[in-house]
């Protein structure tokens, strides 16, 4: 997307001709920036899943998960990028590895703080009933922590569609190569879609989650009347 018809006004933020001629572009971008947002939320899911697990069973653990995640979720992102590089180099694993280990933090406090949050008489109630500890987990602790879990898994993907947009830099940003495309360009039309969509993306994607929380948690539909 490097052809700009014509000169452009300094108040024209959006100019139309050049979207119309460019949404193959856009929707690839689009696509991408969803590829990336969801293999990261996904790859984190099943990372944090057991280590959340491990911290519920030793809990002298989950202090330290804490605290590797927390500092991981403080090193700037393009610096985190950087030192992938020589490992992985200018591919989508760079991207994928560094947007992961971005949504460990939120996670894994999430789904401990979920599953910790169960009734202890919920939890004595299923034992007595025969309930094995794997049963109990998944039909009894997790459908009850799921509306904690969920929430991290909103503010999860909320935050990793806004760092995908870096990861243009890298060659692998989706909707952020048009950030890079309007800084270049010195062209303020990509800039603007690249913004709208972005937001309406996070918007979309955390309306479907209350979505899905709401499809899995039927019992709690009626809460809030």
């Amino acid at each position: 997307m490097t052809d700009l018809p014509g000169p452009v006004l300094a108040v024209e933020l959006i100019r139309w001709s050049w979207v119309g001629d460019h949404l193959d572009d856009i929707r690839d971008d689009l696509l991408q920036h969803l590829q990336l947002t969801s293999l990261a939320v996904l790859f984190g899911l099943l990372i944090a899943f057991p280590l959340s697990l491990a911290a519920i069973r030793w809990p002298r653990l989950y202090g330290p998960l804490l605290g590797v995640t927390g500092v991981l979720f403080t090193i700037p992102s393009l610096a985190l990028f950087v030192l992938l590089i020589p490992f992985t180099g200018l591919s989508i694993w760079t991207s994928l590895i560094g947007l992961t280990l971005y949504t460990l933090l939120i996670l894994i406090r999430n789904m401990v703080e979920g599953l910790l949050g169960v009734d202890r008489d919920v939890r004595e109630a299923a034992e007595a009933m025969g309930y094995t500890r794997g049963r109990l987990l998944f039909r009894v602790e997790l459908p009850l922590a799921l509306p904690v879990i969920m929430a991290g898994v909103r503010i999860a993907t909320v935050t990793t569609i806004g760092l995908v947009t870096i990861t243009a830099l890298i060659g692998q940003g989706g909707l952020g190569q048009l950030f890079i495309d309007g800084f270049i360009l010195s062209f303020p039309t990509p800039i603007v879609v690249g913004i709208v969509l972005s937001a309406l993306l996070a918007f979309a994607a955390d309306l479907s989650l209350v979505g899905v929380q709401r499809w899995l948690t039927p019992w709690a539909r009626g809460g809030g009347r």
